[in-house]
């Protein structure tokens, strides 16, 4: 019992982290991209995948290349700060990227639509998809080698991840005898339907 409370304590801090720095994170993000531009006119919102990139490198590359840049990196720390905010030191590869990335396309969809409220902004799909792509690569690049490493560092980690597979295998935790010794792992009943 006691490895489950240090696991549980671990996972709290991360998500506390997680979730501070997320909403800090956010803040930046409304606070450079939701600003009003005072400009005399602005393009007509892009609903057409890369022809706003397109058009940009067609027409200067160095700063197609830096507003490229800019895109990527704008919701990028979600990539990161998302899985931490969910605490989870054991999870899967693929459903954690999935996850990330889903939760990421909908800030970035989030930000777009805002963006149709600010005097001087207009949405741009080529701009969501580049955010999108960044949280992708962000969390493919820094997540699963930083949750192997805690893995291998916190002991409370490997007893959580030995409890998730054992779980995951059907296998149940060691009852107490009278004695307090263990017995051994407590059977489980298969489910059964019944035939109508």
């Amino acid at each position: 019992m006691q490895r489950h409370a240090k696991g549980g304590t671990a996972a709290l801090r991360f998500r506390v982290a997680g979730v501070v720095l997320l909403v800090l994170h956010l803040i930046a993000v409304w606070w450079f991209t939701l600003r009003p531009n005072a400009v005399p006119w602005v393009d007509a919102a892009n609903l057409r995948p890369f022809t706003t990139i397109r058009a940009e490198f067609d027409e200067d590359p160095w700063s197609a290349l830096r507003n490229f840049t800019e895109s990527l990196l704008a919701l990028a720390p979600a990539g990161v700060l998302l899985p931490l905010a969910r605490g989870r030191l054991r999870a899967s590869a693929a459903g954690s990227f999935a996850r990330t990335v889903f939760a990421g396309a909908m800030l970035a969809l989030v930000v777009e639509l805002l963006k149709t409220t600010v005097p001087g902004q207009v949405a741009n799909v080529d701009t969501m998809l580049l955010s999108i792509l960044g949280i992708a690569l962000a969390h493919l690049v820094v997540v699963p080698a930083t949750r192997a490493r805690l893995r291998r560092r916190h002991p409370a980690g490997r007893a959580a991840g030995a409890a998730h597979a054992e779980q995951a295998a059907g296998v149940g935790e060691a009852e107490p005898a009278g004695d307090g010794a263990a017995q051994g792992p407590t059977p489980r009943i298969p489910r059964v339907e019944i035939a109508p």
